[in-house]
């Protein structure tokens, strides 16, 4: 007579499976909604932490269904291990997130200029929804941020002002950036009135009597910053996730020398997990691989 041994069944490493797949596939249907589609980043990070969460209770089912194989040689090993796989993705996001949420200081808005910060051409604004925080930006803030990340320095390049902006035109296109207004161009772009016109309108015009022009209003829009200062205003993202980033970019002359700032500001949360200084130094690392050998001290 033939004996046939009966294997057990671990019935918690097949849910420990269906869960964890199932934390996996809400973890990338919302990094996908958000990337590509509408889905704001507090309904996205809703969604993280529901897939943390899902992911978080299949571990012990996971781990009970190993224990079995090894006691009793139940199956449902394979199916253990792939739970493990799919809910160590969402943990493994959620858990570096939490990482920098309480190694980092809670910064949401980062300058390489402490005492006089670029000003915002005009100031971001996005519904917090359940981020709440405050916009005002303390002296105890920029000291966090120094004792943080002593390393973020403005530049200084030792050209005029039209040739590190074109500098700086070439390193935003390359870090993915989107420039949205600018303020003070004229300063860098050549003036219409001194383009050539062309042949047609070159023409000889007849005498006529002078026509009495209006006289310009006076200027009632703010003046931002130094009159003598360049600014851009734009947005990035990050490349996987998709959180939004506000920024805005300095240019200012001075004598010989042009000196380059840069202000990143996350748009959603009162903590931006040490991304604003990432996307700032890779802004001006780019910046001084476009300007190489004029960059000054």
């Amino acid at each position: 007579m033939t004996v046939r041994f009966v294997r057990p069944v671990s019935h918690s490493a097949y849910a420990a499976r269906r869960l964890g797949l199932s934390a996996l596939m809400l973890f990338v249907i919302a990094v996908l909604a958000h990337r590509l589609g509408p889905l704001t980043t507090p309904d996205f990070l809703s969604l993280t932490f529901l897939s943390a969460a899902i992911a978080a209770v299949s571990v012990p089912f996971s781990l009970i269904g190993l224990a079995r194989l090894w006691q009793v040689g139940a199956e449902g090993g394979v199916a253990a291990g792939k739970g493990l796989f799919y809910a160590a993705i969402p943990l493994g996001v959620v858990a570096t997130g939490a990482f920098y949420y309480y190694t980092l200081p809670a910064l949401h808005d980062i300058s390489t200029d402490l005492a006089d910060p670029p000003p915002w051409v005009v100031e971001p604004q996005a519904r917090q929804q359940w981020l709440p925080r405050i916009d005002a930006i303390t002296p105890a803030d920029r000291r966090a941020q120094f004792s943080a990340y002593p390393g973020l320095t403005g530049r200084r390049y030792e050209g005029a002002l039209d040739r590190v902006y074109e500098g700086v035109q070439k390193a935003v296109l390359s870090a993915r950036i989107s420039i949205t207004r600018k303020e003070g161009v004229e300063l860098v772009e050549p003036d219409i009135a001194e383009r050539p016109a062309p042949e047609d309108e070159q023409a000889p015009v007849p005498d006529l009597a002078p026509i009495p022009l209006p006289r310009p209003e006076p200027l009632l829009s703010p003046i931002f910053g130094n009159a003598s200062d360049v600014l851009l205003q734009g947005e990035t993202r990050t490349l996987v996730l998709g959180l939004r980033f506000d920024l805005v970019i300095r240019l200012r002359e001075d004598a010989e020398t042009t000196s380059v700032d840069i202000r990143v500001a996350s748009r959603y949360g009162p903590h931006d997990l040490g991304m604003g200084e990432a996307i700032a130094e890779d802004f001006l690392d780019r910046l001084d691989t476009e300007l190489l050998g004029i960059a000054g001290n």
